[in-house]
């Protein structure tokens, strides 16, 4: 065992990933005062992509860790999220965000990826954290010890052991922790993503017949197999974009799919502003669209999945990081009040604390994964389901709230304070 494992250098919480959810997670822990170790496995702290929507949700729980202004001066906070047909730019609906900021009673923002991980990077810097990188694990264990303590190892590739009381596997779509544990394997949605970020300039100039795009909006044009979104980043300097579609080559099986020949094939009837957008993309990279089933468990031991390890989503709802930073935050106030009860010198009740996260935030983030499934296939409807659709959305008030309060409201720590689902309209014969 390395000199990382020795009792005497043991953390409370070993946290496998160094991601958003890894982050968010050690930094709400250390908040509790427990010592906690991240194990990354790339030679440095850093995530890849470009925007991120953030919702009241999440950003309720910014602000309670004294993020929320930092996010605001390196994100945006838009105006509005309209939805609009990709086919001919007609607004189907829309959300005023302002109102939406005095519903919930926090805003709705959008960042750079890249840009929420820094914010979480130097929280945790600050608080102490042990950033470690170039770890890679390779298999989880569960421990007792002769005095009857219980607690989680990881191994690592380079042969190394790390042990700590409670091992957090928030490793992402690809998990180690969840294949070992669970053994299920990822859902192919054969729709793909490319993104681009760019400088605002190379884009006031194009869309809705060179009248420039909406800078001030969160744009959704959904059309039949396709859909596009756009809105500014970094204080208004840069501009992303996400267009994505389903492949043709993955329906019909083949490995090489997504390709850059199919991102043009898929937005030629689109409208303008889509189409001038097309050219801006990405074609380096892109990527795959998977999730998974949900499961019912995630507390394995000492053991537990976080984030995408335990309920990775299609990304149409826009809750992905948040969920994860939702996870972190649940485990640390139920851990909190395990502390509280344990009274000062007793030992706080982990395994009370596992019970109680997995009690909520699993049937929680089974309806935002099922949901987001449900989103994805409405957006992409193509002929007469299209147009019922359409009818469906343009008939809804801005101001309807049925559809947004029981995913942006205060994240729910008993399942009592999880609010009731909305109720679904049917859209399609098949509803």
């Amino acid at each position: 065992m390395n000199s990382e494992s020795s009792a005497a250098d043991r953390p409370d919480v070993l946290v496998v990933g160094g991601g958003i959810g890894g982050l968010s997670t050690a930094f709400a822990l250390t908040r509790r005062g427990l010592r906690v170790r991240v194990l990354e496995r790339a030679p440095e702290f850093g995530e890849v992509g470009a925007g991120l929507q953030i919702a009241p949700n999440c950003t309720r729980i910014l602000a309670e860790y004294g993020l929320l202004d930092e996010a605001k001066r390196l994100g945006v906070v838009p105006e509005s999220m309209v939805m609009r047909d990709a086919l001919d730019s007609t607004e189907l609906t829309r959300l005023d965000l302002r109102d939406l900021e005095r519903r919930y009673g926090f805003p709705y923002m959008v960042i750079h990826r890249s840009d929420l991980h820094g914010i979480f990077l130097r929280a945790c810097e600050r608080a102490g954290v042990e950033l470690l990188t170039d770890r890679t694990v390779t298999g989880y264990e569960n421990v007792t010890h002769d005095d009857g303590t219980t607690g989680a190892l990881v191994r690592l590739e380079d042969g190394g052991v790390q042990e700590a009381p409670l091992v957090v596997a928030a490793d992402g779509l690809h998990s180690v922790a969840r294949r070992q544990l669970v053994g299920d394997d990822v859902v192919s949605s054969s729709y793909v993503a490319y993104r681009a970020a760019v400088p605002i300039e190379k884009v006031r100039h194009t869309g809705r017949d060179g009248g420039g795009v909406a800078e001030k909006d969160v744009t959704l044009h959904v059309g039949p197999g396709c859909h596009f979104v756009q809105y500014a980043l970094r204080g208004g300097e840069m501009f992303n974009q996400v267009a994505v579609f389903e492949s043709p080559k993955a329906l019909a099986g083949q490995e090489d799919w997504g390709t850059p020949d199919e991102l043009d094939a898929a937005f030629e009837a689109t409208c303008d502003t889509v189409r001038d957008g097309i050219p801006l993309m990405w074609r380096d990279r892109w990527w795959r669209m998977f999730d998974r089933d949900p499961i019912e468990t995630w507390v394995h031991g000492r053991i537990v999945l976080l984030g995408d390890a335990a309920h990775p989503p299609l990304q149409y709802m826009a809750q992905g990081a948040i969920m994860a930073i939702e996870d972190g935050w649940v485990l640390s106030e139920h851990y909190g009040r395990m502390a509280e009860a344990a009274g000062d010198g007793g030992t706080p009740d982990w395994d009370g604390a596992l019970a109680a996260y997995e009690a909520v935030r699993v049937e929680h983030c089974r309806r935002v994964q099922t949901t987001a499934r449900s989103w994805g296939e409405l957006w992409h409807l193509g002929g007469e389901d299209r147009v019922r659709r359409n009818e469906v959305l343009l008939a809804r008030d801005t101001y309807d709230y049925s559809f947004t309060d029981w995913v942006y409201g205060p994240t729910a720590l008993t399942p009592d304070e999880e609010p009731e689902m909305f109720t679904p309209i049917p859209v399609t014969s098949r509803d």
